[in-house]
């Protein structure tokens, strides 16, 4: 089959079928739907010849394993969605859920195919349908890979992980003509919906590739991490040797010792002082191993998925580094999406938590941060996948009860010397429990008296673990092999309190 390369070329992007090769394993792709063609006779679309109605769709392999994938090709009819092109994808969609399968799903279309009115609409349902039949029973990934606008957005809305690249993805429910002429307002597609605005403000992309080859090696990178379908186990085959004091073979990890001792200076003295949490998971995880989702959006919070001794785990935590660690509407989103995604598939969560509170004032209040950080209690509550907790600092009030403590059901929670669990700070406490004393100047030296005692009695994991709230206080550089001995411990967990219920109702 003839493609028209050039004509993508020249604007700087790759063709359908070149970025259907570029994600797939060489020489592995088995195209279906081929002969497909519109119907529509209305404008002059009668004459018009659109090859495979201007979506390849198809199946392939990624490092070995089976993928549905299609590609939207912009040189034919500006990659425009009518009914067959949209039962091309939804019924690519419905046989990956047969067949056990991821689905990728490239977009780079002009939207709706005008002329096909109404059917053209029909075909966006019959996307829709799948995407939600097919969550949480396969992954479902979308590469933005040029213009995705109107009703074309919601499909990749509706998927798991959204993939952008700079200067060539757009995403908009309405475009810059709408804009202007509803609200009177210029504004450029990228301003409008580019990569950037996606990655960093709305929330939307998971991930901001620099090119298109980054985009699809990261794509490619992601479906190693993360299981094929409901109930499939990543492929996990270790190295093994020879052990130092048997001859029995141990299996064999890559993971620097030296980090166990690096662990133990990353937190400052300064309790009021951030540092980035990165560096903490960089030093309990396996080496390089961590894979983070979302970097640019709700700095304060940080997830991602990681390897464990050569198993995947989900990664969730609080960054003091930025805003303090504090939980607000958008880091609650970011964490409760993560922690569902992770429990639809199985996989084991990893979270460590330092966090002052949820973030106070009018502009949170009023943007529902009672809704938003409801989510995350819910998300975690919800879980029934391995739960392991780390406190590395602060765990005060409702976030250290939100941020997967044991009364959310949490299997261990294990706590650093210096980790501080209260209802909140000291400093805070004394101003409410001694507010009288504190308008008098003269009692100032007893004011910080109060702050010490308080901080001594109710700031230290002693209280929480003497009531069974924390599992044991160990030592930075133990972290590793104590998260590392508890999955294994936590391997084939089953859940014994489900009720009977249709769904639950996550505040959304």
């Amino acid at each position: 089959m003839e493609y028209n390369l050039e004509k993508q070329h020249a604007k700087g992007k790759l063709h359908a079928i070149e970025r259907i090769n570029a994600i797939l394993d060489e020489g592995s792709f088995m195209e279906i739907y081929s002969a497909a063609r519109h119907q529509c006779t209305a404008f002059g679309m009668d004459k018009k010849e659109l090859p495979y109605d201007g979506v390849i769709t198809g199946f392939g392999t990624v490092n070995g394993r089976k993928v549905a994938i299609y590609s939207q090709d912009f040189t034919v009819q500006g990659g425009s969605l009518g009914k067959v092109h949209g039962q091309k994808i939804a019924e690519v969609i419905a046989k990956a859920i047969e067949m056990k399968c991821p689905v990728i799903g490239v977009n780079d279309s002009g939207g709706a195919r005008i002329p096909e009115g109404v059917d053209a609409l029909c075909g966006y349902g019959d996307i829709f349908y799948q995407n939600v039949r097919a969550s949480g029973v396969i992954p479902q990934i979308s590469i933005i890979a040029g213009p995705c606008a109107g009703g074309a957005v919601y499909s990749p809305g509706l998927t798991d992980f959204i993939f952008t690249i700079d200067k060539i993805s757009q995403m908009f429910i309405t475009g810059p003509k709408v804009v202007k002429q509803v609200m009177f307002m210029d504004i450029s597609e990228e301003d409008l919906g580019g990569a950037a605005i996606h990655s960093q403000k709305s929330g939307v992309a998971h991930w901001r590739c620099e090119d298109e080859k980054s985009c699809y090696e990261n794509v490619r990178k992601l479906l190693d991490y993360i299981p094929h379908f409901y109930g499939d186990r990543v492929p996990f085959e270790p190295k093994m040797k020879k052990g130092l004091f048997s001859s029995k073979e141990e299996p064999v990890f890559s993971f620097d010792v030296a980090k166990l001792e690096a662990i133990k200076s990353v937190l400052p003295e300064d309790t009021k002082k951030g540092y980035d949490i990165k560096e903490v998971i960089s030093d309990v995880v396996d080496d390089g191993s961590f894979f983070e989702s979302e970097a640019e959006f709700a700095g304060n919070a940080v997830v991602g998925f990681a390897k464990i001794e050569g198993k995947t785990v989900g990664i969730v935590a609080n960054n003091p580094g930025f805003f303090g660690g504090l939980l607000n509407t958008d880091a609650s989103d970011k964490i409760a999406r993560h922690v569902r995604y992770c429990d639809c598939y199985d996989i084991p969560l990893l979270t460590f938590v330092d966090v002052p509170g949820f973030l106070p004032g009018p502009q949170e209040e009023q943007k529902g941060i009672i809704r938003h950080g409801a989510k995350v209690l819910y998300a975690y509550s919800e879980a029934s996948v391995p739960k392991v907790t780390v406190i590395t600092r602060k765990a005060y009030g409702g976030a250290y009860i939100a941020m997967c403590s044991k009364h959310l059901g949490a299997d261990f929670v294990y706590a650093w010397p210096k980790a501080e669990i209260a209802v909140m700070g000291a400093e805070g406490a004394t101003g409410i429990l001694f507010a009288k004393e504190m308008k008098d100047p003269a009692n100032a030296a007893l004011v910080e008296q109060k702050k010490a005692e308080y901080a001594a009695t109710f700031m230290t994991p002693t209280i929480a673990a003497q009531r069974d709230y924390i599992s044991a206080v160990i030592n930075p550089e133990e972290t590793r092999n104590r998260v590392a001995q508890s999955f294994r411990l936590l391997e084939g967990k089953t859940s014994s309190d489900k009720i009977s219920k249709k769904h639950g109702n996550i505040p959304l």
